[in-house]
């Protein structure tokens, strides 16, 4: 593990700046288990008003911050008796997703919340809720097509570009000529996948002698993360950045890094999620192990917000919104990106 000096007082100024800047992700029981809904024990309905149903079409929850997410939608709802919300999980099987929509449209959903497995796969049935006169929210993936009434999600490009100006600066600084990337990418078909390949590549134009030399996907996943890193390595044992296009996928490539006894001080590992839990990315770069890492709201609780505007307002929504981060309070913290870089000499959180 890397050895780091991390300063007392500016790793509290850290913590707070982080717990005052991310999503708050407190495990709701009624989010775990599909088909559950998330109102409060007890309550169907506001007083005898009208009671919506919404359906929530998870891609998969092997992801924590998919987890996350859910986790946010359950807590968000759970302050609105009137709304009940059901889940299903995809685990990663498009058929499967699509099978959960159509059984989402049997039971009479009001509105439709889905972060889709892949576009291409899913839009027709997408596409199906929506002529139904179904609003559909789509949370972080996108679908083809413009059969849908919103999209929330952050901007995956610009991450992903911030993240390969991160990594040009430092091989600049390393005199690394020249810096050689590993690319651990997401699901194959999904958009973030592609945005934040795409937005890495523009970020690393700045330094000519960064090179990407190998790229696989390993489906946002940690398990899968770990057998495509170690062939990776062992194909370019000179590589000096891995990035990874999550945290989980970035912690399997430190794994990797250590069994093939890399340098680890002399490696840059980049991922991308920042998930405030004892297992997420921020605790990893304070813990030395990321040197980077990017805040992606899950958007889950402006989902709600939007359903009941929708619902209950018949609100007509923008048919693009950014995801924002949220406080314990439910406050926007807002949309600004945020980075969370590790330093030789501790710990900082860049705004």
């Amino acid at each position: 593990m890397k050895k780091r000096r991390q300063m007392l007082a500016l790793m509290l100024a850290f913590t707070a700046s982080v717990l005052a800047g991310t999503a708050c992700t407190q495990k709701q029981d009624t989010a775990s288990t599909e088909g559950q809904s998330a109102a409060p024990a007890g309550q169907t309905g506001n007083s005898g008003g009208k009671t919506f149903l919404i359906g929530m079409s998870q891609a998969n929850k092997g992801e924590p911050w998919r987890q996350a997410m859910n986790d946010q939608i359950a807590a968000a709802a759970a302050q609105h008796p009137e709304l009940k919300v059901v889940f299903a999980d995809a685990a990663q099987n498009n058929a499967k997703q699509v099978a959960d929509v159509e059984n989402f449209l049997q039971q009479g959903i009001d509105l439709l919340i889905i972060s889709p497995n892949e576009a291409a796969p899913l839009t027709d049935v997408v596409a199906k809720a929506h002529d139904k006169g179904i609003p559909v929210i789509l949370l972080d993936r996108k679908v083809n097509g413009e059969k849908y009434t919103m999209w929330i999600g952050a901007d995956n490009k610009e991450i992903g570009k911030k993240a390969g100006e991160r990594v040009a600066a430092w091989s600049k600084e390393k005199g690394l000529k020249p810096a050689n990337v590993l690319e651990i990418r997401g699901l194959e078909g999904s958009t973030p996948a592609k945005e934040r390949g795409d937005g890495f590549r523009d970020g690393i134009k700045s330094n000519p002698d960064v090179k990407i030399v190998a790229q696989q996907n390993a489906d946002w996943l940690r398990e899968k993360a770990v057998p495509v890193s170690q062939a990776m390595l062992q194909a370019h044992a000179d590589a000096n950045v891995l990035y990874a296009h999550n945290d989980p996928m970035a912690e399997a490539a430190i794994i990797s890094a250590q069994n093939a006894k890399k340098d680890m001080d002399k490696t840059l590992f980049v991922g991308i999620d920042a998930l405030p839990t004892p297992d997420g990315g921020i605790r990893s770069v304070m813990d030395g192990r990321l040197d980077a890492t990017y805040v992606y709201p899950t958007g889950g609780a402006q989902a709600i917000e939007w359903a009941l505007k929708i619902l209950k307002g018949g609100e007509k929504p923008p048919r693009v919104r950014r995801a924002a981060n949220r406080g314990s309070d439910g406050g926007k913290r807002g949309g600004t990106l945020q980075e969370i870089w590790g330093q030789v000499n501790g710990c900082d959180a860049v705004f």
